[in-house]
């Protein structure tokens, strides 16, 4: 019998996700769907993250180009990334009650995740560190996002949310530990790699198993219909620095957003 892995271990208790990139085109999500379960995810232009309109009809023309390319591709598997500003999650509401399965990203607040609970968000992304770890090098987060997780998950189940909770932004496997028990989790390839060794099994304890008094929205706590109140909470999380995140975010993926077409264009 082989022996067990910390990947084994993990996956008793959460859906393990693949993060081998962000497909920014459905031709590269189709080559990838043969060879993975469940959702096909593929994000909206960052361009457009203040846009309702725009997002919306880009998140459409995605589902059309996965029709075109591939003829009766289960519309169900496809779920659109939205990066979690108020007019993102807008559109959210708009897709899903069109039938079209949602994920808000860049997510770093309960205030984030009470709008995206609200509008049916099929799943949330809270980033555990900050996008730029990934991109400035010697960079770390001093206020790593774990228990905001933990959090996420306790108060949807509180509120019979549908919406489930899938962590993105890790960078060791110590951090992927801690969240065992979460819905579902993003592993990037390298560390996915060191989950699959014999001598990788956890010796660190579970956040979803420490008990860590947690401060959670009230149930009557809503935003859906207060653009103002939603603003201004976001805008006071941690004294402007969750807002910060998602700014910081957004210019990171819209910078991806431009290499891309360069990229496109220059072979085109």
């Amino acid at each position: 019998m082989a022996a067990q892995t910390g990947l084994d271990v993990l996956r008793t208790r959460t859906i393990v996700d693949c993060d081998t990139m962000d497909a920014e085109d459905g031709e590269t999500s189709l080559r990838i769907a043969p060879h993975i379960s469940g959702h096909v995810h593929i994000q909206t232009n960052p361009y457009y993250s203040y846009s309702v309109e725009k997002t919306t009809v880009n998140a459409l023309r995605i589902i059309q180009l996965f029709q075109y390319l591939q003829p009766g591709f289960e519309q169900a598997r496809i779920c659109i990334k939205i990066p979690s500003t108020w007019e993102g999650m807008v559109a959210c509401r708009t897709l899903e009650q069109a039938g079209v399965r949602t994920l808000a990203t860049t997510l770093f607040t309960l205030t984030q995740a009470v709008l995206a609970a609200e509008v049916g968000c099929t799943y949330v992304a809270p980033y555990v560190n900050q996008l730029k770890v990934h991109f400035e090098p010697g960079f770390t987060d001093p206020n790593k996002l774990l228990p905001l997780c933990v959090a996420i998950q306790k108060y949807y189940k509180s509120v019979n949310a549908k919406t489930q909770v899938l962590p993105a932004s890790l960078t060791s496997t110590d951090e992927i530990f801690a969240m065992a028990g979460v819905d579902h989790i993003t592993i990037a390839p390298n560390l996915l790699q060191q989950l699959s060794r014999p001598d990788s099994v956890p010796q660190i304890e579970s956040l979803f198993d420490s008990g860590a008094p947690l401060v959670l929205p009230s149930s009557s706590v809503s935003f859906v219909n207060d653009e103002s109140a939603y603003r201004l909470a976001f805008t006071r999380d941690l004294h402007g620095a969750s807002e910060e995140k998602l700014t910081q975010a957004v210019n990171i993926f819209c910078d991806m957003q431009d290499k891309l077409v360069q990229l496109v264009t220059s072979v085109v």
